[in-house]
């Protein structure tokens, strides 16, 4: 399946030859943006990739399974070494330290669950790698999201992919028109990831069979906990879960290990009803636990907001749209009332289980596929 959309223009919306089009590709390694790389190199594009180093080289050369480790740049160069075009590593492991990882631990520290990808995306990929792409003098940057930019009326639009498996919309909410005017997502009106694959396939890429990156890329194996005490040691202290009265129930190894909405693992037995993390203290220690309708909410305080709708968002007390408040649900019709240009409260129709601190609130056309940028929820004080 080609990725080329018919037209007068290029395939990347340009009136020129596209031996006369330079394209920055944001190279994981992966394959991807492999593809994406390649598939604009045989079109004859001015093709240039850069993959990113983000943490400690050494450690990441041991590590499988996540984005831009070491095995992943050697990827990433060997594509562009076999098909002729240059390729780049750039050091951002001082940027991604301050802008990502940083946060992610006090986040999570405050009781908050973060979304490190999300700020990759707005801190590092799409402003200091954008602006370096600049500096090469590129039409524009290329990447192998699965998310759709379509010409609107009023400039371009956000959508959603073709394939709603792959939809990396709830990781690019916070993408800016003027990064939207500069970006280009090949990838995402194809119908699923294996017409990706049987592309790779084609191109005959060593990384066509290349398995999905699973974790965060600084988080092996996905232990959270593990990352957050050595960036901050002294942050797994014990304390007491107690229900939502301020009843000791028993203790816990650290607020760290905990999230809201976690039922197992808990290590209190005995009960006749299953209890859920409903709250954590960091203050007090305090694990706090209730029944499963103590998670559900209709109020969400949403600040720091991206808006990608035509009208300025304040320009209106109301929006009716529908929200997805994790990546993993389905978007749910809601009603947002702006507060000022970037902080609003969203009000759901249906109650939500589990919405917390540090996850994002990201705005979809309800019906549709277009997407009108979010938020992040706040415990509104």
């Amino acid at each position: 399946m080609a990725l080329d959309q018919p037209g007068t223009l290029n395939s990347l919306g340009f009136a020129k030859p596209p031996s006369e089009t330079r394209v920055v590709v944001a190279m994981s390694g992966g394959v991807d943006s492999s593809v994406v790389a390649v598939h604009l190199a045989e079109q004859g594009y001015d093709v240039v990739g850069v993959t990113l180093q983000l943490y400690d080289h050494g450690a990441a050369l041991a590590k499988k399974g996540a984005c831009c480790a070491g095995i992943d740049i050697h990827d990433a160069r060997r594509v562009a070494e076999e098909r002729g075009f240059p390729h780049y590593v750039l050091d951002y492991e001082n940027i991604f330290k301050d802008a990502v990882i940083d946060e992610f631990a006090d986040s999570y520290l405050a009781g908050a669950t973060p979304v490190p990808c999300i700020r990759c995306n707005e801190r590092v990929k799409f402003k200091d790698l954008l602006e370096t792409a600049r500096d090469l003098e590129a039409d524009c940057m290329a990447t192998g999201h699965y998310i759709q930019r379509k010409d609107g009326p009023n400039g371009p639009e956000l959508h959603c992919a073709e394939d709603a498996n792959r939809d990396q919309s709830y990781f690019l909410f916070s993408t800016t028109p003027e990064q939207l005017n500069f970006l280009r997502f090949p990838l995402g009106h194809l119908p699923s990831k294996d017409a990706t694959r049987d592309l790779a396939a084609q191109y005959g890429l060593s990384v066509a069979d290349k398995p999905d990156s699973q974790d965060i890329c600084f988080v092996p194996n996905g232990d959270y906990a593990a990352v957050i005490e050595k960036l901050r040691p002294g942050a797994a202290d014990p304390g007491e879960i107690v229900d939502h009265e301020g009843n000791v129930l028993g203790t816990h190894k650290g607020v760290i290990h905990y999230t809201i909405g976690q039922r197992r693992g808990l290590g209190i037995g005995g009960l006749s009803d299953p209890l859920y993390v409903v709250k954590l203290d960091v203050d007090k220690k305090q694990v706090v636990v209730g029944p499963k309708e103590m998670l559900a909410t209709r109020t969400i305080p949403v600040r720091e907001i991206n808006w990608l709708g035509d009208a300025p968002f304040d320009s209106q007390s109301e929006w009716h749209v529908s929200v997805k408040v994790r990546s993993t649900r389905p978007p749910r019709e809601a009603i947002i009332r702006p507060i000022s240009a970037t902080e609003a409260e969203v009000e759901l129709l249906s109650p939500e289980e589990g919405v917390s601190p540090g996850q994002a609130c990201v705005f979809y056309e309800t019906g549709g596929s277009r997407i009108f940028g979010g938020g992040w929820i706040w415990r509104g004080y």
